[in-house]
């Protein structure tokens, strides 16, 4: 995970400094999360083979529901997601 250190905030008391603080960590984690999901359903998205791409796909499912329990993405988004994911897996499945 790649840290960035920002300029210090104008935050006045330590609670404050502590919450910029706290926040900054949780950005980058979603940050994290949200594109190794996004890797994860690109590498999906270009399996070929029927069989790898339903041996991943619970996995990559699990992976954007964890993110819309967390709030880094919308619920909606994630069953639109989901929901093209399994269809482009029915796909490969017929071709």
């Amino acid at each position: 995970m790649q840290t960035i250190k920002r300029i210090d905030s104008m935050a006045n008391h330590k609670a404050t400094q502590k919450d910029v603080r706290q926040v900054e960590k949780r950005r980058e984690r979603n940050r994290y999360q949200g594109k190794t999901t996004r890797n994860a359903m690109r590498d999906l998205r270009a399996l070929t083979d029927a069989t790898e791409a339903a041996k991943n796909l619970p996995d990559v499912l699990s992976k954007i529901d964890k993110l819309a329990k967390k709030g880094i993405i919308h619920k909606n988004k994630a069953a639109n997601l989901k929901s093209s994911l399994t269809k482009a897996v029915a796909k490969t499945k017929k071709a």
